[in-house]
């Protein structure tokens, strides 16, 4: 079983001396987070191109050769950046990765422009604010500034800003460099998306949570095809009559409730620091309790997606005319997998639960299946120490990610990947993919300085 990576305050040596980065590096990321947000880099009608080529100038006014900095990709449209500060050579290369492309946003949907970097209240808003150019804008800031301030690694780090993590396929630019330029990433292990700092609505920080697992996506493509006919003459036969029925029998379904290691961990630990009435739920949850998993995520629907398989439908599309009977009904089902959950299994309960042989259910695109990252004691221990040293007593937790990164590719080829920011996000407050998404600003330059201080950890140990 995974065991808390505490540290106690007597073994840190050296704290960080304060929360917030000196004030010329606050403006400096705070510009980088701002140009990267005003980048309509939304993965279908956007490109990345300009990001990758904006941090690439940035750099070599920094001082980074061309023989540092990589801008490349499929197309035209769907470039990546990679940059490498060279380091003694001691110790395999840290590879830093963060993707610039952003869920699409609609002006009309948002109650301000999405592309355009406001701050506002306490918080920056704007598309991508939090997934995931704040971490982008704090790598590229902090590698510039250690390039000024002369650093000595003992290994090379690696800053890799990718496109298409959002749409994935062909262009994924993860996907795209381990296929055509696997030197330029490849790494002892990656820092990664995924992990946040867990924070309640009144400011109090609750853990910095740090991704070692992710629950995997398969889109399943339910379809109904009939031969349709004149509208003035229905029929109980109808395409979208199966489909409707097949999609109100899944919503009333749910996949069988359990946890893993990770997340055993999770609610072993969480159970340890909460201070509300749900804390002896959560044990009875990392003590295998079936009736109180389900109520914890009956209360909580991050819970209950940790705990369970989910499914969901997400696109529709049916007929062909006002006036016709539909020939064709479709519906697209996204699915979050649990780790050690087979494809076969999740399509074999799907098809038992639609009960309909109307309905044709398919897998129209490639599904990869990653393995969870081993745990990196050291690293681990590492991270306990820097959020110690900022946020003392505050613990580091294990967590399992319900949605997806590009982690998932790196960990298949043998790259161990760790979502960590240290960016704090106040429960229930998670806009990623929504309307009005947002980063607390304090959160952000804290997020800076955790970052700079645990790399700087990690390339030196501790000089």
């Amino acid at each position: 079983m995974l065991r808390p990576f505490l540290v106690p305050l007597c073994l840190l040596g050296s704290a960080v001396a304060a929360s917030l980065p000196p004030q010329a590096d606050q403006e400096l990321a705070r510009e980088i987070f701002k140009q990267l947000i005003e980048i309509r880099s939304g993965y279908t009608t956007g490109a990345t191109t300009p990001v990758a080529e904006a941090v690439a100038a940035r750099l070599r006014v920094g001082g980074f050769t061309e023989a540092d900095i990589f801008v490349g990709g499929p197309i035209p449209t769907k470039y990546n950046l990679v940059a490498r500060y060279r380091g003694t050579g001691a110790k395999r290369p840290v590879l830093l990765l963060a993707h610039s492309d952003v869920v699409e946003a609609r002006r009309e949907d948002w109650s301000m422009d999405p592309f355009q970097f406001i701050e506002k209240d306490g918080y920056f808003y704007g598309r991508g604010t939090s997934d995931d150019k704040a971490q982008a804008a704090v790598w590229v800031a902090n590698l510039l500034r250690y390039k000024r301030e002369g650093l000595k690694p003992d290994r090379d780090i690696i800053v890799a800003l990718t496109a298409d993590e959002e749409g994935g396929g062909p262009y994924d630019g993860v996907r795209w460099l381990l296929r055509n330029k696997r030197e330029l990433i490849d790494a002892e292990f990656c820092l990664n998306e995924g992990g946040r700092g867990d924070m309640t609505s009144s400011g109090v920080k609750v853990a910095n949570d740090v991704q070692l697992s992710e629950k995997y996506v398969v889109n399943f493509r339910l379809e109904v095809r009939n031969k349709g006919g004149h509208s003035s003459i229905p029929v109980a036969d109808n395409a979208i009559y199966h489909l409707a029925g097949a999609l109100e029998r899944l919503s009333k379904f749910a996949f069988p409730i359990r946890t893993n290691d990770v997340t055993r961990a999770y609610f072993e630990q969480l159970a340890n620091i909460e201070n509300t009435g749900i804390k002896p739920e959560l044990a009875k949850v990392a003590a295998g309790n079936k009736a109180a998993m389900e109520r914890v995520a009956a209360d909580s629907p991050v819970w209950n997606s940790m705990l369970r398989t989910t499914c969901v439908a997400t696109q529709l599309e049916a007929g062909h005319a006002k006036n016709a009977l539909p020939q064709l009904a479709t519906a697209n089902v996204n699915c979050r997998v649990l780790p050690d959950e087979t494809v076969d299994s999740v399509q074999t309960t799907l098809e038992k639960v639609i009960a309909d042989n109307q309905v044709n259910v398919t897998i129209p695109e490639e599904v990869v299946h990653g393995p969870a990252s081993p745990v990196n004691r050291e690293l681990m221990k590492t991270i306990a120490r820097v959020t110690d040293s900022m946020w003392p007593g505050v613990p580091v937790l294990p967590i399992m990610v319900t949605g997806a990164t590009d982690g998932l590719y790196l960990r298949e080829v043998g790259i161990p990947t760790y979502g960590v920011q240290g960016f704090f996000i106040e429960r229930g407050d998670f806009r990623a993919h929504g309307r009005d998404e947002r980063m607390p600003v304090a959160s952000f330059y804290e997020g800076q300085t955790f970052l700079y201080e645990l790399v700087k950890a990690l390339v030196t140990d501790g000089r």
